[in-house]
């Protein structure tokens, strides 16, 4: 906010039902939590706008949801990448009369170029419109009221809640009108002169925090961009950096998480001290050792809540598609980084409404030690996190990217590749890449691969020969699929503004669908 020079999160997240508990789910689904309906949490991106609007806006729900309302009623000209993950997901859509009417108008996947109405959703959007302008004479903030109320507390509420209870969901109308997203301070680090300002431990933002912690105190320009040394010394504070996600992040209004000790320069230096340069972990390392606190489980203990997954012919959550970034300058110097995510297509659309309430709860762990496990009320530990990176009075840079548990490994070697190696943003997003599977999965079933490590199919095979014999399991990626992208290796996005002379340059993934785009 540049007004001020404070940073703020959103926690655009739902909670768990007040009827949902491990237990629930470990008597009846073996501790799985099964796609569909019972993976529903309270549907969060309607406030997260709406209080983004109250808080820093200036236009009216209306104003901003006008061009979403034209494209979903008039239709919007498809595109490789969605026809492919509807085509990959349609057993899953079929399943579903709602979900086959919006994405199957023709009983099939759409084509490349064919336009795909959203006609529900458009009817729900205007409707939220109505009863805003229905309150406007009283001004711009009970016109927001009204839009909220008329979602989490009116028919929309009804209607979620009627399909909850008529399909075997756990979500009320009770659940729904008690809901309020929150604000919150983000956290942050510094690497070098930069301060990097993160969500907290109900999502995994801390995790990129931690990892730039690690490698602050290694002479990363030295190893040489992409050497063998650097992504082995990259790949392993990943690793440690994510066995503490796992120990210790989850909702702080139920866990205590310690994450001043988690995000200080002295705990990062004994993190730092495990690494060796002739030997990769092999598997996930334990988390770190803090006083007064006890890790969640790990996934080798008897009793896990993950699993190892039997072989490594794919990412680990590879297929998941269901997640896009945006983030913004404006003229006055504001910035803004947000990571939209919920699958559309894994889980039932209530008759008429045009949308999935969020089942955002297939992140949630079922192991009542996780500190991520489901309780009522309770947030899942959400894979988005958006980041801004500042040097005061010189630069200020928001960035992110869809890809679950990748995404904090993408932002760390984009970031890396801009502040030590110097790039532009540009060239920075466009550079080969690499990423850890060695840990727990987010999504149930919660799969790892112990030691695994992917890596762009572009880099050197003797890249990739080097670092299997120190220890990496070592897949590639493909350079290019079908429809000419790559998208499990991320989609990151990013703005650099130049703060003395206002020049702002960005950088867009070609591996996925991103535009840059300046007015």
């Amino acid at each position: 906010w540049a007004e001020t020079g404070e940073f703020f999160t959103i926690s655009g997240l739902g909670v768990w039902p007040e009827a949902a508990s491990c237990e629930y789910f470990r008597m009846l689904h073996g501790g799985r939590i099964p796609e569909g309906i019972l993976r529903t949490v309270v549907p969060a991106a309607p406030d997260a706008w709406i209080t983004a609007l109250e808080r820093w806006g200036t236009l009216t729900f209306g104003d901003c949801a006008a061009a979403a309302i034209r494209l979903a009623s008039e239709g919007f000209a498809t595109y490789p990448l969605l026809c492919d993950w509807i085509a990959h997901e349609v057993d899953s859509i079929r399943h579903w009369p709602g979900n086959a009417a919006m994405y199957l108008p023709e009983g099939r996947p759409p084509r490349v170029g064919e336009v795909l109405k959203h006609e529900d959703l458009a009817r729900t959007l205007q409707f939220l419109v109505d009863e805003e302008r229905a309150h406007a004479e009283r001004g711009r903030s009970p016109g927001l009221a009204a839009v909220r109320r008329a979602f989490y507390e009116g028919d929309i509420a009804g209607c979620i809640a009627a399909h909850q209870t008529e399909n075997g969901g756990l979500l009320t109308a009770r659940d729904m009108a008690r809901f309020r997203v929150g604000i919150e301070t983000a956290v942050s680090t510094t690497f070098g002169s930069v301060e990097v300002w993160g969500c907290g431990p109900w999502c995994q933002g801390p995790m990129l925090l931690q990892a730039l912690d690690i490698l602050e105190g290694v002479d990363l320009e030295a190893m040489g961009h992409n050497s063998v040394a650097y992504l082995h010394t990259l790949a392993e504070a990943i690793n440690l950096a994510a066995a503490d996600r796992h120990g210790y992040y989850g909702d702080p209004r139920f866990v205590d998480v310690p994450i001043e000790t988690l995000l200080s320069k002295r705990y990062a230096a004994g993190r730092r001290a495990l690494i060796r340069s002739d030997r990769a972990f092999g598997r996930m390392p334990p988390p770190g050792a803090v006083d007064g606190h006890a890790p969640g489980p790990g996934p080798y203990d008897a009793d896990s809540p993950a699993r190892t997954a039997p072989g490594a012919s794919s990412p680990v959550g590879a297929d998941r598609l269901d997640t896009s970034h945006v983030c913004v300058v404006d003229r006055f110097g504001n910035a803004f980084s947000a990571t939209p995510s919920d699958s559309g297509l894994q889980a039932p659309i209530p008759p008429g409404l045009g949308f999935v309430p969020s089942p955002r709860g297939g992140q949630a762990w079922t192991d009542p030690r996780a500190p991520a496990s489901v309780a009522p009320g309770k947030r899942p530990r959400l894979t988005p996190n958006p980041a801004i990176a500042i040097r005061r009075g010189e630069m200020l840079m928001p960035f992110g990217t869809p890809g679950a548990d990748v995404q904090t490994q993408m932002m760390l070697q984009v970031f890396l590749n801009i502040e030590v190696f110097g790039m532009d943003p540009q060239s920075a997003v466009e550079a080969e890449r690499i990423a850890s599977h060695n840990f727990p999965d987010t999504n149930d079933p919660h799969d790892h691969v112990p030691g695994s490590l992917w890596l762009q199919g572009s880099l050197n095979p003797a890249t990739g020969e080097a670092l299997t014999a120190l220890g990496h399991r070592v897949d590639w990626y493909p350079e290019r699929g079908p429809a000419n992208i790559s998208p499990d290796i991320s989609g990151v996005c990013v703005i650099r503004k130049d703060l003395a002379s206002g020049v702002m340059t960005g950088g867009a993934d070609p591996r996925r669908p991103a535009y840059g785009i300046g007015r």
